[in-house]
Order: structure tokens, then sequence, then C-alpha cells
């Protein structure tokens, strides 16, 4: 015999209401499986359940017949090593691996089409949330696997955009903030078409760190003619240290399918104004902002423009995007708004 706490059984129930897990557990001590720990304590439950287990060993002859099933019954792509070598984990979590297994030899030609991690969840499991919040990664881990292998992606809350024409190829740009998209939106709504000397027909809404992994919907969900190649791309966000983190990842992850940069004349036209009202006026960094960044952020500005934004921000201020509002925008020559 060996002890097992409750919580190490209740994983292995996959079941989601306490209700079924009680019950998962009750017919593992009814069939002799189990033996309550005498002095542990309950869980404080209704109906209780003890809070530490004897589990009784598996007869010999079992063990061959789950040593036989791993290495002889189950698909090359599941690697039984681990199973092999822990058995009584390999009987608690047999369910789960066989449906995969069977997936794996029965559906093969499914992981040809790439659908997302609930739905493949749901194609081999019957659960649309057995990967991504019961114990699905820790199976897979266990058969050598990663949910990628099952040809998957991961859902992200949609990229909020707006395009005033459908032209290509074309001006995009992306920016951080809520607030200024919005009133970027309302400005090409009206007729404008050049933001700060840059031609832009459409605005998407990154949600600061989140464009990170929603923007990978940009190239798998986006309308053709937002994924033309030849598309200028642009980033625009607060001038602070996690603002140019921001552009200089999506830069890293995407630079080479889109050729990001960001948008010079909108960050020139924030340091005027920044230093039109004075240092004093503007905002301090959060302190706990990572000030770790590359270079390739400052290399569409000149030696001096890159100065004095140093300076703003090495002496612990920075310039929302906020500072530019609907008005700065209208101003620009190049515009005529009906």
């Amino acid at each position: 015999m060996k002890k097992i706490v409750l919580d190490t059984l209740l994983q292995a129930s996959g079941e989601i209401e306490y209700q079924k897990q009680y019950e998962y557990i009750a017919g593992l001590l009814q069939s002799g499986k189990l033996i309550p720990v005498k002095r542990a304590p309950l869980n404080g439950r209704r109906p209780a359940l003890c809070t530490a287990y004897w589990e009784i060993e598996e007869e010999t002859t079992d063990k061959e017949k789950l040593k036989e099933e791993l290495l002889f019954r189950i698909s090359p792509k599941i690697n039984t090593g681990y199973y092999l070598n822990h058995l009584a984990n390999y009987q608690r979590e047999r369910e789960h691996v066989l449906k995969l297994n069977r997936f794996l030899m029965e559906e093969q030609e499914a992981l040809k089409d790439t659908v997302s991690l609930n739905e493949r969840s749901v194609q081999i499991w019957g659960r649309e949330k057995f990967l991504q919040r019961e114990q699905g990664n820790k199976l897979l881990s266990h058969c050598g696997l990663k949910a990628e292998n099952l040809n998957i992606y991961r859902t992200t809350e949609p990229l909020a955009y707006y395009s005033a024409d459908h032209s290509i190829p074309q001006g995009i740009l992306i920016l951080e903030n809520k607030d200024t998209f919005y009133t970027m939106r309302r400005f090409l709504m009206e007729g404008g078409r050049f933001i700060f000397s840059e031609e832009i027909r459409s605005v998407i809404y990154g949600a600061g760190k989140g464009v990170l992994r929603s923007f990978e919907d940009f190239f798998f969900c986006m309308e053709e003619y937002m994924r033309h190649p030849q598309n200028r791309i642009l980033y625009f966000g607060d001038l602070d240290y996690e603002g140019i983190r921001i552009y200089e990842q999506l830069e890293a992850l995407f630079g080479t399918q889109c050729g990001i940069r960001p948008h010079r004349e909108a960050y020139l036209e924030m340091l005027r104004i920044a230093w039109q009202k004075g240092k004093d006026f503007l905002p301090d960094c959060e302190t706990q902002q990572n000030k770790t960044i590359g270079g390739s952020f400052w290399e569409v500005f000149s030696s001096e423009e890159i100065r004095q934004m140093k300076e703003i921000l090495e002496d612990g201020k920075y310039i929302p995007q906020e500072i530019i509002n609907i008005s700065d925008l209208r101003r620009n020559p190049c515009n005529t708004i009906s």
C-alpha cells in the first residue's frame, strides 16, 4: 500500500463538480482500491471525504496487463515511457489516455485541419475544458506531447479595428490604448486621411500587452485586404518603457512578416506637446516597469530626438499617447475633412 492525498485523487477524477468527485472516490472505496487513513481529518465539505487514503497496489497480473497494453496497443505517437515507470498513474489516467490513443489511431486525418484548443478537446475527450482547465496538459506531458502537437490554435480576444476603406496597399496603425483608438477611428469616419503625414486607412486597438497574442489573429482571421504584403503597418503607444517593450516584442514576433515600425511623426507630436507643457506636467512612470529595452524602437529617430525622449524617461516621467486628441489630428494641413 502507498499513501495518497485527496487532492491528487480529485485531480485524477477530471470532474469539476464536487458531487461527481465524491462519487468517484466512493467508487474507489467500494471496489477496495482505497482505504481511508484512520486519523486523517475530513475535508469539511458535504458529503465529507477523508483527506488521505491508502492506495492498494495492483496484483502482478494486472500490472503485466497494463504493461502489455502500453507496449503493444498504444499509438507510437504517444511516448509510454512515463507510464511504464508509473503504472499506478497510468491506471488513474488510462481512460483519458485511451481516448487520445483512439483518436490518434482512428482519426489521424482530423489533425490535418487546425482547430481551436477547446474544439480539439471536445473531439478527443468530449469535454471542451479538458485541455484548458482540467488535467489535459498534465496528461499530454505524461504522453510526451504538447497541445500544439494536436494542431490547435489558442483563441484570444478578437482585435478591434476600423477600416475607412478596403484599398490596397494601405496604411494600418496599431494603437496601444482604447481612447486613442476611438479618437482616431472617429477622425477617419469624419473623412480624415493623414495622421501626422502618414496616410492611414485602418486603425487597430492593440489593448496594451494583449496585442502580442491577439495579433496572431491578424494573419489568421483578418480580411485579405488587411493582410496585403504591401501594406504599411505602424505602431503608436505610450512613450514609456512598457510601450517601447510592447513595440519591440511585436516587431520581434511579426516584423519579418509585415514590416512593423513606429509611427515616427505621432511620437514626435507627443514629444512636441510634452516639451511645450514642460516635464513637470508629465506623469511619473510606474516604479515596477521593466526598463530593459532593445534598440529597434530608436532606429526611426534622429540622435537629438532620441536624446529628448530618453531625458524624459530617465527623469522618471512618461508621455501618455492620450496627450494627443482629435484637435491635433484636425490641424494637419494634409487633411480635407468634410
